[in-house]
C-alpha cells in the first residue's frame, strides 16, 4: 500500500505524564471535522474501559510481528520488553480518505522515524513537563506505577526530554490550558 506524501501528519508526542493525551483529546474535540486520532496497533492488554479498535488496535505479539514482516507499518517499536506498539499505514489512509488530518500520540522513537519518513508534510509537536520532578509527581498522583515502574518511566522521560530539539516545535506544560491554546494556534497554522 502506497502511502501519498502529499497528505499532512500530526505528531503530538512527550515523555510519559507530559500531558500528550491531554492535549491530543482537546485538538480532537475541538476539531472532529479537519482532525482524526490515528489509533495505534499494541500488544498489550486493554485497561480499564479501553476499546478495541477506538483507543488501540490489541493484538497478539505474532500478528504484530506478521505485521512488520508485510511491512504493514509506518512506525513500530517495541516500547517495554516484549511490548509492541505502532502506526498501521491503512490507518493514515483511513483517515485521509476521510478528508482529514491523522493526530498521532505516539512516543520519541516513533516520532522521530515518522517524521523521517515524511519531513515535508508532518508536524511534529514535543510537549515537555515543566521539570523532571513535576513529572514524577504526576505520574505518581496517578496511583497506577509501582515504584520500580515509576523510576523507569522516569529514567525514561529524561532521556526523552533530551530529544525535543529534533521536532518543529516544542510546549512547556506548565499549565494545561495554556499548553492546548499554544497546540491549537500551531495546528491550525499548519492545516490550513
Amino acid at each position: 500500500m502506497t502511502i501519498n506524501n502529499q497528505q499532512k501528519i500530526i505528531i503530538i508526542t512527550a515523555p510519559s505524564g507530559a500531558g500528550k493525551t491531554s492535549i491530543t483529546r482537546f485538538l480532537l474535540e475541538k476539531y472532529p471535522d479537519k482532525l482524526a486520532f490515528s489509533i495505534s496497533a499494541a500488544t498489550r492488554e486493554a485497561r480499564g474501559k479501553e476499546k478495541n479498535g477506538v483507543d488501540y488496535y490489541f493484538m497478539t505479539a505474532e500478528d504484530f510481528t506478521n505485521k512488520i514482516q508485510h511491512e504493514e507499518f509506518v512506525e513500530w517499536e517495541m516500547v517495554y520488553e516484549g511490548k509492541y506498539y505502532g502506526t498501521l499505514k491503512s490507518e493514515l489512509n483511513r483517515i485521509w480518505k476521510e478528508g482529514k488530518t491523522p493526530v498521532l500520540d505516539i512516543d520519541v522513537k516513533g516520532a522521530i522515524h515518522i517524521q523521517q519518513q515524511f519531513p515535508e508534510t508532518t508536524l511534529s509537536i514535543f510537549i515537555e513537563p515543566p521539570s523532571v520532578d513535576e513529572l514524577k509527581r504526576r505520574l505518581t498522583s496517578r496511583g497506577t506505577e509501582s515504584e520500580e515502574s515509576l523510576k523507569a518511566r522516569v529514567s525514561k522521560a529524561a532521556y526523552e526530554i533530551s530529544f525535543k530539539t529534533y521536532f518543529t516545535k516544542v510546549i512547556v506544560n506548565s499549565q494545561l490550558d495554556e499548553a492546548c491554546t499554544e497546540a491549537e494556534a500551531i495546528v491550525l497554522n499548519f492545516i490550513e
